[in-house]
């Protein structure tokens, strides 16, 4: 389970444009920091509105998608391996679950957990199932499995549970610049 970028430790990395980020991490809803931050970008997406719905396998028979598309973000809490506790954003295609173990391996942490829903709507702004592949924190690192780049547009439910964006895979890549490694488990 080798990291993509082997000599970075994970980190949370704000967007290249750091004082935009700054900008949009106010008072704001996730849904409205991420509105923000794609239009403020430029970047090309298509919002959709549907049935409140978060889990995967049903939320892309609603939005019309391969469950694949999907970009299906995970709050977890690590510990050990010397870097203490921490929280991470795991994601993972849509018709995957979360490899516990790779997950782990990659961050050089001992033991893993989902975070239970309080801490995850803490670290994220919404309740689970609504969390979209993004950070709007320093201290939540994303994490990514590279199956997402299967792909060439990708969806995920946009901060609420009755909103969706579909955007090109590699905007998404550039935006988020999460640490890639397999984490997801095989089909």
């Amino acid at each position: 389970m080798a990291l993509a970028h082997p000599s970075r430790r994970p980190q949370a990395r704000p967007p290249q444009d750091e004082d935009f980020f700054i900008a949009v991490t106010g008072s704001l809803s996730t849904h409205e920091k991420l509105m923000s931050l794609l239009d403020g970008r430029g970047v090309a997406y298509r919002l959709i509105e549907h049935a409140a719905e978060g889990r995967s396998e049903h939320i892309s028979r609603i939005r019309g998608n391969h469950p694949s598309q999907a970009l299906k973000a995970l709050v977890v809490s690590v510990r050990g391996g010397g870097h203490g506790r921490r929280t991470v954003l795991a994601v993972v295609p849509g018709n995957r679950a979360l490899d516990m173990k790779g997950l782990l391996a990659a961050l050089g942490a001992q033991k893993g957990r989902f975070a239970p829903p309080e801490l995850a709507t803490e670290m994220t702004g919404c309740v689970m199932g609504a969390v979209p592949p993004f950070s709007f924190r320093a201290d939540l690192a994303v994490l990514a499995d590279p199956a997402i780049r299967n792909n060439a547009e990708v969806v995920f439910n946009a901060g609420r549970l009755d909103r969706s964006i579909f955007m090109a895979r590699d905007d998404y890549v550039a935006i988020v610049d999460p640490l890639f490694a397999d984490i997801a488990a095989s089909e």
